[in-house]
């Protein structure tokens, strides 16, 4: 099992500690909606260095990656981040990611953990039709912290008061330094709210983070485990790979279309996508159930005359609207709002309907 280069503090703060791709990491510290509400009301601090760090380098890095994933980065210039998918020929999901534009030849890459490796092998794999492009996998050299809720920009400029943080737009990024090592900030986040995502080499992961939480005592920032941060992205309808996507789900079904640009190109998977477009049939959509049964990953729903339509993709109790929600593969017929549905729990029937997603309102919308 892997460690974090922040392990030893989340051990002495008393973290429950689990294993997730490949890493030991903290999953609660006070518990999970205590953590989720510190997000949604002052700051939380997240620890996610067990995700996956490449560089694409080369002349040709921005005409690979084009080839390789689904949106079109000719729309990404220096100091802008955009959020990608990998796509297998059938049009299935190999990950979904964000590249970072660094120059015209450097291209920073953020992977899902479990999927770290799939991923490099599958982007190896094409490489060699690109002549003199570079693959690099720096996941055990840098740490990853992420900084969010409605008072995280405050914590940030008390650490950096020279980056100007109001500047940055949404998935906009700087370079900074911190105790002589330089460090990249980028206005990216999992959590709906305001916030940033930091990227800086292992050695100053711990003194950052005792930085950042110094810097937040005055609103009680809090550590965040990986409990709240999935509950957090859910409400905010968030895609989560092995959930709502996966190597069987066309982004076209999952609400992805709009990361989809099928004229920028040809890229793999574009054909698949081209034919799902031509006929849908099944799509994710949120749901609210009614009563106190907790919908969960793989649960049947049914349609009003009980016939099977889809199954669950996540589920939980939504510690801001305090009732379960959660996110449904279905037939496209019954995504529409409003539509009602039965979700099967424990080998009963219960009660629901499908809305609008996100289910809550942040401090970013």
């Amino acid at each position: 099992m892997k460690k974090t280069a922040l392990y030893s503090w989340h051990e002495q703060a008393g973290a429950k500690i689990i294993d997730f791709g490949g890493y030991l990491m903290p999953v609660q510290y006070a518990g999970i909606i205590a953590e989720h509400r510190a997000v949604r009301s002052t700051a939380g601090l997240f620890d996610v260095s067990h995700m996956g760090n490449f560089y694409v380098r080369g002349k040709r890095a921005k005409e690979f990656l084009q080839y390789m994933t689904t949106n079109d980065l000719n729309k990404a210039g220096d100091g802008q981040a955009q959020y990608n998918l990998l796509l297998y020929p059938n049009g299935g999901i190999v990950d979904d990611l964000i590249i970072y534009r660094i120059d015209s030849e450097t291209f920073f890459l953020i992977v899902n953990a479990s999927n770290t490796q799939k991923d490099f092998e599958w982007l190896q794999q094409h490489i060699g039709d690109f002549e003199g492009v570079v693959l690099e996998d720096h996941t055990e050299r840098l740490s990853l912290i992420a900084l969010q809720g409605p008072l995280a920009l405050n914590v940030l400029s008390s650490v950096f008061p020279s980056v100007d943080v109001d500047a940055l737009g949404s998935f906009e990024f700087c370079k900074t330094v911190f105790q002589g090592s330089e460090l990249m900030i980028a206005k990216t986040g999992y959590t709906g709210e305001k916030g940033v995502e930091l990227c800086l080499p292992n050695e100053i992961a711990l003194p950052l983070w005792e930085a950042l939480f110094e810097a937040g005592r005055e609103c009680d920032i809090q550590p965040i485990g990986l409990g709240a941060r999935d509950t957090l992205r859910l409400e905010m309808g968030y895609s989560l790979y092995g959930h709502e996507i996966d190597q069987d789900t066309n982004p076209l079904e999952a609400r992805l279309k709009w990361v989809v640009k099928m004229k920028k190109g040809h890229f793999i998977g574009q054909e698949a996508c081209q034919q799902v477009e031509e006929n849908m049939t099944r799509g994710v959509a949120g749901f609210i159930l009614d009563g106190r049964a907790l919908p969960r990953q793989g649960f049947k729903v049914y349609n009003s005359d009980r016939q099977e339509i889809g199954w669950v993709c996540s589920g939980t109790h939504s510690p801001t609207l305090e009732e379960p929600v959660g996110t449904c593969n279905v037939v496209r017929q019954y995504i529409e709002p409003g539509t009602p549905i039965l979700v099967g729990v424990r080998g009963g029937f219960h009660s629901g309907e499908i809305t609008t997603l996100p289910f809550v309102r942040t401090s970013l919308n």
